[in-house]
């Protein structure tokens, strides 16, 4: 298969974990080196990487304490790790790990298994979305889905089906159009980008016919909480009579969305960009990363099978 770089972005060699700096996308691919825990859960709270990105770090961070024969730190990090985010659930990939390290078997070979494991669960997702794509369609999508919107459209053009893309800018980190339109054009397929505003004239004009989205957490009722901005579309979805389908984690242990905590991210991420300030001083800015999509809104959950 052919995979965009955003698909598997945290590589491990010779004792250090290589973040893929997705701040720096498009206009640079550079990685960032985690020579310890500390590092690497930085990254992390810096948004340096995300969504898949994010599980693979923890992991990573996990093997390198293996690696650095430090495994009678791995409460001490665990607990960390878990502060890093509020609205992603790394607490069932930590409880994972302390699990393993209770057993028989080797914790490198149960990181190991289970990093190989992921991957291929993540391609079978893909494949799993491209089912419900006709040739011809043209799918909205909001965010980043970390690698997975460009194999969607690779196993639909190995099925002879042609599709296009929609993609917000999704801000204010604009990862839509900084990660989602550079990977898909940089694998060759079609893809037009909107600001987040122009949902509506789009649907009205007839120009898309599906959603696919992401999500960082999924309730057991079914709710999810994905990038801010995306329950907006999802009641537009509805209301233009478009299928809503989201490729989504497994459930955590929470019973609804309103027991999901969501990160309010520091205002200056939407004050300013990249060093530029967008609004005037003395202007307050209310950022939180992330808003809750409820059940009865979403067409299709696509989960990805993780085993223990």
């Amino acid at each position: 298969m052919k995979f965009s770089p955003l698909f598997w972005p945290i590589q491990f060699k010779n004792g250090i974990i290589y973040i893929l700096d997705e701040t720096l996308l498009p206009q640079k691919l550079a990685y960032i080196k985690a020579r310890n825990y500390k590092e690497a859960c930085r990254a992390i709270k810096e948004m340096k990487t995300r969504a898949v990105g994010q599980v693979l770090l923890v992991m990573y961070i996990f093997l390198q304490l293996v690696k650095q024969k430090k495994q009678k730190d791995l409460v001490k990090v665990a607990k960390v790790v878990n502060a890093t985010r509020p609205t992603l659930s790394f607490k069932f990939l930590t409880d994972m790990v302390l699990g393993w390290a209770k057993s028989r078997v080797p914790l490198e070979k149960c990181i190991l298994g289970f990093l190989e494991g992921l991957k291929c669960s993540r391609i079978r997702q893909a494949e799993e979305a491209s089912k419900l794509i006709k040739n011809g369609d043209v799918i909205l999508t909001h965010c980043n889905i970390s690698g997975l919107m460009p194999l969607i459209a690779e196993f639909c053009a190995r099925e002879g089906k042609g599709v296009k893309f929609f993609a917000t800018e999704t801000r204010p980190y604009l990862q839509g159009s900084r990660l989602t339109a550079w990977e898909l054009k940089r694998q060759g397929f079609d893809v037009t980008l909107i600001t987040d505003g122009m949902v509506a004239a789009v649907m009205s004009q007839g120009k898309v016919n599906k959603v696919i989205v992401g999500a960082d957490h999924l309730a057991q009722n079914g709710d999810i909480a994905n990038k801010i901005g995306t329950y907006a579309i999802a009641v537009l979805a509805r209301h233009f009579k478009i299928p809503f389908y989201v490729l989504c984690p497994p459930a955590s242990g929470l019973k609804s969305g309103k027991d999901i905590k969501i990160e309010i991210r520091p205002d200056k991420e939407m004050l300013e960009y990249q060093g530029l300030r967008l609004a005037p001083k003395g202007v307050k800015g209310y950022y939180p990363a992330f808003d809750v999509t409820p059940n009865g809104l979403i067409t299709k959950h696509i989960p990805l099978e993780i085993k223990r």
